[in-house]
């Protein structure tokens, strides 16, 4: 058992729901790493695609460029507290930023008092649910909270140079020409999108665009990145970096 968790029933894995995205984008901004993990892996094993952050910048960024569905968020972060992350979302523009001041925001944390929930929720968080937790209830509430959400517009749309990626309606273009993705090209290039100048290990691409929970095939990562490569070889910047022994990024600059 992870810290912070309490055992539960187990839900049925990997399968759509009525009234959701079958494969929702959600943000995990947790600073303890065991739970970070453990959320990602069974996340990620109930059908959810799944982006993780440590620190508030850095959930901030992937905000900003993943335009997640959901975020499940700590209160309790190395580099700040949470609710100045959930200030930021809300007070946003919803334009100028590329944040979507509705983003449906969970926050998951120790501060278990009801002054901090009453807090949590004047500050704008959606639902609150006290560590240490249960994860089939967390499950249930994520799900409930999406389905409440479901069929609102999305904001955000990846720029890196010349290139652009839309998570809503899955658009690519490359110097204004419009790049024709299969659905995991599209998610691979969306995921090395978020932090376009970071290397993505292959075992945190596969979990995070194939669901594995375990290495997997590493061929299968090998194949999408060199055809996703060859479609966005028409610019005379370099796209989809091998990082041999490690992963891959989507590009040397920004």
């Amino acid at each position: 058992m992870q810290p912070g968790l309490q055992g539960g029933g187990e839900a049925r894995r990997g399968l759509p729901y009525p009234g959701v995205d079958s494969h929702p984008q959600l943000l995990v901004v947790e600073d303890d790493e065991a739970t970070r993990t453990f959320l990602a892996d069974n996340l990620s094993a109930d059908g959810f695609r799944v982006a993780t952050a440590s620190g508030a910048g850095e959930g901030l960024r992937a905000i900003e460029v993943r335009s997640p569905q959901l975020v499940v968020l700590d209160l309790l972060l190395d580099d700040g507290d949470g609710l100045e992350l959930l200030d930021r979302v809300r007070g946003s523009d919803g334009l100028a930023s590329r944040i979507d001041p509705e983003l449906p925001i969970l926050v998951l944390s120790g501060r278990t008092g009801e002054t901090d929930r009453l807090r949590g929720f004047a500050r704008g968080a959606d639902d609150y649910v006290p560590k240490p937790f249960l994860y089939g209830e967390l499950l249930a509430r994520i799900r409930a909270l999406l389905r409440r959400t479901n069929g609102r517009p999305q904001r955000g749309v990846m720029r890196i140079g010349e290139l652009t990626v839309d998570p809503l309606t899955r658009a690519v273009r490359l110097a204004g020409k419009p790049v024709h993705l299969s659905a995991k090209e599209f998610a691979l290039l969306q995921a090395l999108a978020e932090q376009p100048t970071r290397v993505y290990g292959k075992q945190e691409l596969l979990r995070d665009v194939w669901g594995y929970l375990s290495m997997g095939n590493t061929r299968t990562l090998d194949a999408h990145a060199c055809r996703l490569r060859k479609k966005l070889a028409t610019s005379s910047r370099p796209w989809v970096v091998n990082v041999r022994g490690v992963g891959y990024k989507l590009t040397e600059s920004l």
